[in-house]
């Protein structure tokens, strides 16, 4: 039986963060009431004329340095022409001829080292609106809010062949654009999507397989599966004298399989042509260098300097550093207690317990730096021990609840009265004569008893480095 190596490449449409649309000065704001977040201009209303949004174009230059790609100086907009329910004015502003940026690449980690992941370009163009298929009513709806959202298309070399590389391209350029600010990338609200191209060709060959396109995959688990099953779909068809036949497919998560929706376009099918109602855009020097201050320290930087100025593990700070508003607490709760591994701990254990059980994702965490600072100087003063800060920092979580003032209020301060210690000690001791006994004995595990026993009786407030301390010698005397 034949061999086959997958071939694949991405085109990801990533919707910016600004506050309007691309041509005009309509909310990109998700969600409202359909068809309000519109006008004349992202219509395509005969007379109107658009004006571009300079803060999209930075977006897309930041995009483009922080993934190592040459910017277009002298970059222009072309016209998209096709005829689909969702697009009111029949053609959609695009960048084909001279896009904004090009010939970059991105390293991601794969099973077998580290591999360079090509950026054959970035352009930026409008997005299209939405169409809603009601299912009761047997008609699909219209939805122009989305018309004329910018995005940058992202569009990789061919240079992934796997799903599990796939996955790792995806999570760095997400990351990568979470850090810059350009997106919030929110696959569920569509401001990230994917389509994948996709083809196989026995080992060895250099030219590439026939290729198909699913379009506008939401989910890393979907495009995984998406993978998987056109990847074996075509191999299969080829192992039975077939042959693949270049399409757009649409997949359905259902079913675990892909369905043909059309024949797949060219360029020379939208007959592009330069976009007569705008003019190029000269990219000056000063103005590339003023994007290039703004750029922030990305994840991988972020990560060595981890390492290097606060002497964390390397795991501490991959888990810390995957999300940018993790990163940022960190490194203000670190400003204000100057204890880096104990911030690092709340942060890996405690923090992404309570995000998984709350179902939360990190980037949406309300956690303020000052209060998780001020509970790790309450445990390092020795105000309250390890089991109240716990308790402590889950109502900080829920409840954004202020540390010292909820210690005092609960009663929580661990108790420094030596001799009620001591008193408490010899009383457990007097309660519990077997559990001595057999401590003398060797029986290494009753002291742990007399531990709880006697963290129970001090209502759980004592130092449990001291009653351990006292404890043993007591029991000595014994």
């Amino acid at each position: 039986m034949k061999n086959y190596e997958t071939v694949i490449g991405l085109e990801v449409h990533v919707e910016l963060a600004t506050k309007t649309k691309i041509f005009c000065g309509c909310t990109t704001e998700f969600g409202g009431k359909p068809n309000t977040h519109c006008c004349p201009v992202c219509m395509g209303m005969p007379g109107t004329l658009p004006v571009l949004n300079k803060k999209v174009v930075e977006y897309a230059i930041a995009a483009g340095l922080a993934m190592d790609c040459e910017i277009t100086r002298n970059a222009k907009f072309d016209r998209k022409n096709y005829f689909y329910p969702d697009l009111p004015k029949a053609y959609q502003i695009s960048q084909l001829y001279l896009p904004i940026c090009r010939n970059g690449g991105i390293e991601i980690e794969t099973g077998a080292g580290k591999k360079r992941i090509g950026i054959h370009e970035i352009h930026m163009e409008e997005d299209a609106g939405k169409l809603i298929h009601d299912p009761w009513e047997d008609c699909t709806l219209v939805d122009y809010n989305r018309c004329g959202v910018p995005l940058i298309e992202i569009v990789s070399e061919p240079d992934m062949r796997s799903a599990d590389e796939v996955i790792a391209y995806l999570e760095k350029l997400r990351l990568i654009l979470k850090y810059l600010g350009v997106s919030d990338c929110k696959m569920q609200e569509g401001s990230l999507r994917a389509d994948i191209n996709l083809s196989v060709r026995e080992m060895g060959v250099e030219k590439f397989g026939t290729r198909t396109e699913m379009k506008n995959m939401n989910s890393f688990k979907a495009i995984a599966r998406a993978v998987e099953g056109e990847r074996k779909r075509q191999i299969e068809v080829l192992s039975y004298g077939g042959r693949i036949v270049q399409e757009t497919r649409r997949w359905d998560e259902n079913k675990d399989t892909s369905f043909a929706m059309r024949s797949k376009e060219d360029a020379q099918d939208y007959r592009y042509f330069p976009e007569p109602d705008l003019v190029s855009l000269e990219i000056t020097e000063e103005w590339l260098s003023e994007i290039k201050a703004r750029e922030p320290e990305l994840r991988d930087a972020k990560m060595a300097r981890y390492e290097k100025e606060f002497g964390i593990p390397a795991y501490d700070a991959a888990i810390i550093t995957g999300a940018k508003k993790m990163a940022d607490i960190f490194e203000e709760c670190v400003a204000l207690c100057g204890k880096p591994k104990e911030v690092s701990n709340w942060l890996m254990v405690e923090t992404m317990r309570l995000l998984k059980e709350a179902e939360m994702d990190a980037e949406d965490l309300l956690l303020e730096p000052k209060k998780l600072a001020s509970l790790i100087t309450l445990i390092d003063e020795g105000k309250i021990n390890r089991t109240v800060a716990k308790e402590v920092f889950e109502q900080i979580f829920k409840e954004n609840i202020e540390p010292e003032t909820y210690v005092k209020e609960k009663g929580l301060l661990m108790v420094q009265d030596d001799a009620l210690l001591g008193e408490t000690i010899l009383r457990v001791l007097a309660e519990n004569t077997q559990s001595v006994a057999d401590f003398k004995g060797g029986k290494d595990r009753a002291f742990g008893f007399l531990v709880g026993q006697t963290m129970k009786a001090m209502k759980g407030k004592a130092d449990p480095g001291k009653v351990n301390e006292r404890l043993r010698q007591a029991l000595e005397k014994k």
